[in-house]
């Protein structure tokens, strides 16, 4: 299957082709309905179903516990008639590394689902399972993601994991999270009546308040988020139960806490992404990373600081830049982003590190836009519009109505504004549809992981009986066997390519088939070192002198930790 039809046809299962494309139910061994949310225990349920229901396809590993005691769930993906999953480049799938960010769970949950269901009836993702392996991690923070679920929280809430943490340095741990006062399951907003306030209700949609111009008064004063002062400090949800961002935890420019907030105290110091570094380490078959979060519609790649920019060679942007760009195609409302650029500086991220650390193609893709929502009719919302469509497409579930509340602290206030659905996470409506699509793209990632073969070789025998065999090592996809930034930094082993059946008593790399000279490899002419591997779209020519006699069968291996090894037998006679 050419790399050009793979792409097409992803494209095409992401909706683009023409406004006269239907797309064949595909009926699978478990039923999963994508238009809603599904709590922890729910996915586990669901990842032992599809681990069942496809044994021959799928196993379920235990990677290490949560805080809290959650196992840290790994659903290995591989097609064994091909060979072991360790044996093929293999392509890491998490979601979920911030509680509040569900829907990434979701997505992460439907690619699995969708890849194991579409074997033996959809030839492009079977034969992409023959050549390559998944290792999908559905949530990396399932303690959050239950808090998110089963507390009282604000949109962006319930993004750290639940470590014991003394956030306001007073000694005390988690006395002061914010509060439920109104009892109806979210975190919304605190206002007070002040005639010196800055804020004025809108005359025509009083959910809304708006800053006054400066020396105005309008009669409000925002006070924060819901919540009171437990620890009588004077301060309101000053030492919530959270502590490290797990995000800002990875080894790969990881910086102290007073530097980078959340970043915990050490590298790898949550269990957590302790137990997703050593299974990456351990799987150094590794070619390719997605991991999913929200919000805001965008592809991102390193580098997370300015300083670190000098490590993304040109090859390697270009190879970035190309995926990336298809992935805005397919994903509408998407923008291709780097990550310090076009956002703000992350010192210890996840993709950073395996970018960065490791030599890994690695992307981030934050789910959801609500571009999406207005699908073009809208382009800059002012706030009266955000919350027009709102109530249009989801009839108000977002905003959760004022109430009067006696508060210990600020007498009689008002609760309630948007809700913890308010923003971030997919309208459960369009969630079938934000999953494919990025599934969609990400296969079309994986597709681009190295596949190498042998091409063309030519025998050659000289007066003195010695044999002169050149041959060509190809990569037939975009991302090279080993990126720039892995050769430069020399991240992992470098490529490998074996002589055996003959003496070789000279070799050397070529930089055109025709070359009369090459460039002499040294000590053991029979293992050539490619430190830079094969390029994208690529090839690699060699050359050889070898002692032998007519007849001989010699056998030539490429190995390479990113790639499938392959060999070729070449008999040595005259061409």
């Amino acid at each position: 299957m050419s790399r050009r039809f793979l792409i097409a046809g992803l494209v095409l299962a992401a909706g683009f082709a023409s406004p006269v494309l239907a797309q064949e139910h595909m009926p699978g061994k478990v039923e999963i309905a994508w238009n809603r949310y599904y709590t922890y225990d729910e996915v586990e349920r669901q990842l032992h179903e599809i681990a069942q229901a496809y044994p021959h396809l799928v196993s379920l590993v235990p990677i290490g516990k949560s805080i809290q005691g959650r196992t840290l769930w790994v659903a290995i993906v591989n097609d064994p008639t091909t060979g072991p999953h360790e044996s093929k480049p293999a392509m890491w799938i998490d979601g979920n590394v911030h509680g509040n960010e569900i829907q990434a769970c979701e997505a992460v949950m439907y690619s699995l689902w969708y890849l194991t269901k579409a074997h033996g009836r959809n030839e492009m993702l079977t034969n992409l399972l023959k050549d390559y392996s998944f290792y999908f991690m559905p949530s990396a923070n399932p303690d959050g993601r239950e808090w998110w679920f089963t507390g009282a929280h604000t949109p962006h809430s319930a993004r750290h994991n639940i470590r014991p943490f003394d956030n306001d340095n007073d000694g005390l741990i988690d006395e002061d999270p914010a509060d439920d006062l109104d009892g109806d399951g979210h975190i919304t907003q605190m206002w007070k009546e002040d005639p010196d306030g800055r804020w004025r209700r809108d005359p025509d949609d009083p959910r809304i308040f708006r800053q006054v111009p400066p020396g105005q008064k309008g009669g409000w004063t925002f006070l924060g988020s819901e919540g009171i002062d437990n620890d009588g400090d004077g301060r309101i949800n000053e030492d919530d139960i959270a502590a490290d961002d797990m995000n800002r935890n990875y080894p790969s420019d990881w910086q102290p806490i007073y530097v980078q907030t959340g970043a915990g105290e050490y590298p790898l110091s949550s269990p957590e992404t302790r137990a997703i570094g050593e299974f990456i380490l351990a799987h150094p078959n590794i070619a390719a990373v997605q991991s999913y979060h929200n919000a805001g519609g965008m592809i991102l790649r390193g580098p997370g600081a300015s300083y670190r920019e000098s490590m993304y060679a040109a090859a390697d942007t270009r190879m970035y830049d190309e995926i990336a760009n298809t992935g805005a195609q397919m994903l509408p409302y998407y923008r291709s982003m780097v990550i310090h650029r076009d956002l703000y500086t992350v010192h210890g991220g996840f993709v950073n590190w395996t970018a960065e650390g490791l030599g890994i193609t690695s992307f981030t893709n934050e789910l959801w836009t609500d571009a999406k929502l207005y699908q073009g009719t809208v382009t800059s919302p002012d706030e009266r519009q955000v919350w027009l469509w709102r109530d249009r497409m989801v009839f108000g579930q977002t905003f959760s109505d004022y109430k009067e509340f006696d508060h210990p602290q600020f007498g009689k206030i008002l609760i309630g504004g948007p809700n913890k659905w308010s923003s971030r996470n997919t309208p459960t409506f369009m969630l079938e549809e934000e999953c494919h699509r990025n599934f969609a793209f990400t296969m079309y990632h994986a597709s681009c992981m190295p596949k190498v073969s042998f091409g063309r070789h030519e025998n050659r025998r000289t007066v003195d009986g010695l044999w002169i065999v050149t041959i060509e090592v190809r990569n037939e996809q975009v991302i090279p066997t080993r990126l720039a930034i892995a050769a430069s930094r020399r991240l992992g082993l470098p490529d490998l390519l074996t002589v055996e059946g003959a003496r070789v008593v000279a070799s050397g790399r070529l930089n055109v088939w025709f070359d009369r000279q090459m460039s002499d490899h040294g000590a053991e002419p029979a293992r050539v070192l490619l430190e830079d591997g094969i390029p994208g779209r690529g090839k690699r020519i060699l050359r050889f002198v070898l002692a032998g006699e007519p007849g001989d069968l010699v056998t030539f291996r490429y190995q390479a930790e990113k790639a499938r090894d392959v060999e070729t037998v070449i008999e040595l006679t005259q061409d």
